[in-house]
């Protein structure tokens, strides 16, 4: 398939504010709110310099209804439904006459902008005009294949757009009209599938924008198909991302979550890959040295990542599912950093010092920290204590914990004494 590009039409303004539009009336522009920020359940969209209300309650994945607004008067701010707080606030250029979709985007705590222009001219018979966007601040430069709706590889993928960093946009391509399927990996790694929708139908003479949105574990992203001046579709994540990990002080652990293996025959203490898998209620089929393990069938919510936490006696271990939090840093000189305690025979509370400053405290066997921000450091000392011990169970000096970096220190083993204990710190992303 030959793709054109077309011009690109994407002006950055503030806050990443993309421009669009078409008619209304002689001396207003139009704008409407699209909630594509993911946890933020309720958006409120306000204009002008007395910050009137003009759309309000507005749930994730919907779009509002077209409101005027004054040119010479153009403040736009999105505003927490509940609190009415001010999440962004932007005053673009607006041109009367002319259609505008605000879309609201990041995570809640960390809202951002993106403002489009619908005036894109309408492509011929037989053809489709297709911009995508990637606003989606967590996963990385994406990027995206196109294929029949019947194939399952990207053996024969037309390449759409390749390395869109968040923020940014592809520019408008040509594309024949028709339904097809489209798979999003992180830029040049067609093994790491970040999204598929398997099925888009890119109309006749029609003109969309594929906008690639955030998850809630970081690294997965949601979709939605907003036609130009049209309606919007959700197109969403199916799957979640799930490891194992063994705090088995010995043994052999295979772990399936339906049909997807997850571990197979690995010596414990083990950290496993994350593994995408169907979201939803999924049987675990574990074995440790050879004995069945009875583990509860977990429900897994799409675009979340999990760790599956195996601990305790290997004669008759614990498993629990935890939820992992893989999204950066929200500033560009920050790290994440938490500890995850999968001991198997001591069971006092852990703390995290990083430089003799506690990161997370109070860490009960089985569980982990929620993760804290840190400004970033460089030949440091990583040190993990027991409330029952002064002498620190894990100790790591010249360590470097770097900028928009996610961390975890894991804690696996017996854990009765240092020697005992396997414990490492995992870039993990």
């Amino acid at each position: 398939m030959r793709l054109k590009s077309l011009a690109m039409g994407l002006s950055l303004v503030a806050t990443l504010a993309l421009v669009a539009g078409c008619g209304g009336s002689d001396d207003k522009a139009k704008v409407r709110l699209l909630n594509a920020s993911i946890g933020s359940t309720s958006l409120d969209l306000a204009v002008g310099d007395d910050e009137t209300v003009v759309t309000s309650g507005l749930a994730y994945a919907t779009v509002g209804d077209y409101e005027n607004v004054d040119p010479s008067d153009s403040l736009l701010e999105i505003q927490n439904s509940t609190s009415g707080a001010t999440l962004v606030s932007t005053t673009p250029t607006l041109s009367t006459s002319d259609k505008y979709t605000l879309i609201a985007y990041g995570v809640s705590g960390s809202v951002k902008s993106a403002l489009i222009t619908e005036t894109e001219d309408t492509p011929d018979s037989g053809k489709s005009k297709l911009q995508i966007l990637n606003l989606a601040p967590d996963a990385g430069s994406l990027d995206v294949y196109e294929t029949a709706t019947t194939d399952t590889t990207l053996a024969d993928a037309a390449t759409l757009a390749s390395s869109i960093s968040s923020g940014s946009g592809s520019g408008y391509l040509s594309i024949k009209s028709g339904t097809y399927r489209l798979v999003i990996t992180a830029a040049g790694e067609t093994s790491d599938v970040r999204l598929e929708i398997a099925s888009i139908t890119l109309p006749d003479k029609g003109v969309s924008t594929l906008i690639l949105t955030g998850s809630n574990g970081g690294l997965l992203v949601n979709g939605m198909q907003l036609v130009q001046k049209g309606s919007l579709t959700n197109l969403p994540n199916s799957y979640a991302r799930v490891r194992v990990v063994s705090g088995l002080s010995s043994g052999s652990i295979s772990t399936s979550l339906g049909s997807t293996q997850l571990l197979s025959s690995s010596t414990s203490p083990a950290i496993g890959a994350y593994t995408k898998v169907t979201a939803g209620t999924t049987a675990v089929s574990m074995t440790v040295n050879g004995a069945s393990v009875t583990v509860s069938a977990p429900t897994l919510v799409a675009g979340y990542d999990y760790t599956l936490l195996v601990y305790g006696d290997a004669a008759a271990p614990t498993a629990t599912l935890l939820t992992d939090d893989n999204k950066l840093p929200t500033s560009s000189t920050y790290a994440k950093i938490r500890l995850l305690n999968g001991l198997s025979t001591n069971t006092a509370e852990m703390t995290l010092y990083v430089d003799y400053s506690a990161k997370a405290s109070g860490v009960a066997q089985g569980y982990a920290s929620t993760p804290v921000q840190m400004t970033a450091t460089t030949d440091s000392l990583v040190t993990v204590n027991s409330t029952a011990s002064s002498t620190p169970l894990f100790s790591q000096t010249d360590t470097d914990i770097l900028a928009q970096g996610v961390y975890t220190v894991f804690l696996l083993g017996d854990g009765t004494s240092a020697s005992t204990v396997s414990a490492s710190l995992v870039k993990e992303r």
